[in-house]
């Protein structure tokens, strides 16, 4: 490999820019408000971008152009599922969320807000949403890690366990380093990189089959008969399934983080319009990538070799075979955004709730801000260390490993956000009955039952709401004060949106 070849030096430099914003952010971090949210300051188009980059992974360019690349269209269903689910959770969360967590004793985490707003005084909720976010998002943390582990293999031609930990240790400094404000300054700066090479690149990968005299669907025909349709082989529990990603929105708190940052409920509108937007152009490039790589192989087999044995490279692939090396260079920085950018958000959550919901409450009640800030630090590598331990298979999927973080934290924390934003009768028991069926039901669904072709996250997310709004009936009414502080954040709610 040569290492000074023009791809390989843009993709340093970018990895150098993004360690000299976490510096720059380390200065601009004066207290532990600042490293885990900010200190709620950020407008609409970094509110936006933050929230769209931190959701869309390593799987937008890998495992869903991957999965259209082997199956076709059919695939698509997921990325329609995120679409709406990503539309409501803005609509109906996010500015209710920045407002309830700011009333809710200002909360700074979603177990904070979980003990705060229902007066949770023997902590019970703080500690077991804790775990689940510990438990899931370590499994998340370590579809990023192979995600990016891929990448440095297939540029650098190094073997994977070393890709691994090379590919880590760029995210893992500036994170730790500059904390949610390097993440997010960042996140506006990579969701750009992202935008860009989801854009160009399925237009290159077209124009490379046609200006050859080719037709894309003649190819694609001639590869996949099947990709072309939509509904393929699919039962409507398929579509649904696929669909049923976008229940997922409700209970990330790598996305819900970003409402809680916005500097105002005024600004979720605008930044709502902006983050949809992004969306749907990248999804529809990564869907694009996988469609259009199709006909590309087909017509070009003796470059073939890497996709059929990985389809989850194949924007990697047309990446480095159709561009010119500087532009590539800054493509495949693109990708390695999009690893970074959620990454950099998942390590965040589980370092400060470790911080605040464990060592703030259990270890050391009276610890300084400067104290607070660097045992958030230390978490963020032990976090990223344990997340690279589970990577460490080279046949790991990124979809699969994402699939089942996201139906865990979907079906645990989607209802009873929802239901807690909007039920001033909820209760601390209906909270904690809901949280733990709805995770307990996504572990048992997806280890146990074997593949019913049921996405977990569907049985998790109705058993979740339904053991909520039952044991909620069922038990005592809240507190005049806790009922108090709904109607108020409900009240400043409606007055400013």
């Amino acid at each position: 490999m040569n290492y000074l070849n023009p791809t390989v030096l843009t993709f340093i430099l970018y990895i150098v820019l993004m360690i000299a914003i976490g510096v720059y952010a380390y200065r601009a971090t004066t207290d532990f408000s600042d490293y885990i949210l900010g200190g709620r300051s950020f407008g609409s188009l970094v509110t936006a971008f933050s929230a769209g980059a931190s959701d869309m992974s390593g799987w937008l360019l890998m495992g869903l152009p991957g999965a259209i690349y082997l199956s076709g269209l059919s695939e698509a269903w997921i990325g329609i599922g995120l679409v709406i689910g990503a539309w409501l959770n803005w609509l109906f969360v996010a500015g209710r969320l920045r407002i309830h967590t700011e009333v809710q004793h200002n909360a700074m985490t979603l177990p904070d807000y979980f003990t705060n707003r229902f007066d949770d005084h023997k902590r019970i909720l703080r500690i077991s949403s804790a775990l689940i976010i510990l438990i899931f998002f370590s499994i998340y943390c370590a579809s990023g890690m192979v995600a990016g582990a891929r990448l440095f293999e297939s540029l650098f031609g190094m073997d994977y366990q070393t890709a691994l930990w090379l590919s880590a240790f760029a995210t893992i400094i500036y994170v730790t380093i500059g904390g949610f404000l390097a993440i997010s300054w960042t996140d506006t700066f990579q969701a750009g990189l992202m935008l860009f090479a989801l854009f160009i690149t399925p237009i290159f990968a077209y124009l490379a089959v046609t200006n050859n005299g080719g037709d894309v669907l003649t190819y694609v025909q001639a590869a996949r008969p099947e990709a072309t349709h939509m509904f393929q082989n699919l039962s409507w529990i398929a579509i649904m399934s696929s669909m049923a990603w976008g229940l997922g929105y409700f209970g990330q708190p790598h996305i819900l983080v970003r409402f809680m940052a916005a500097d105002s409920v005024k600004t979720i509108p605008m930044a709502r319009r902006i983050g949809m937007s992004w969306m749907i152009i990248c999804l529809l490039g990564s869907v694009g990538i996988g469609f259009f790589g199709i006909a590309f192989f087909q017509a070009n087999p003796e470059l073939a070799a890497p996709v059929t044995a990985n389809s989850e490279t194949v924007f990697l692939q047309l990446t480095q075979i159709l561009f010119n090396p500087w532009i590539a260079g800054v493509i495949l920085a693109a990708f390695l955004a999009a690893v970074m950018s959620t990454l950099s958000s998942q390590l965040l959550v589980c370092s400060t709730t470790i911080t605040e919901d464990f060592y703030k409450v259990f270890i050391r009640k009276n610890a300084s801000q400067n104290e607070l800030i660097w045992i958030g630090r230390i978490m963020v590598v032990a976090i990223a260390v344990l997340a690279i331990s589970m990577a460490s298979n080279p046949d790991s999927k990124v979809l699969g490993l994402v699939s089942y973080a996201w139906a865990g934290f979907g079906a645990a924390f989607g209802p009873l956000i929802l239901l807690s934003l909007m039920w001033k009768r909820m209760t601390l028991s209906g909270a904690l009955a809901g949280m733990i069926i709805g995770a307990v039901t996504v572990i048992i669904w997806k280890n146990m039952l074997g593949d019913t072709g049921v996405y977990e996250i569907i049985p998790g997310f109705i058993f979740s709401t339904i053991a909520i709004v039952l044991v909620s009936l069922i038990s005592k009414t809240p507190s005049s004060e806790t009922m108090a502080r709904f109607e108020e954040a409900d009240r400043i709610y409606h007055q400013n949106s």
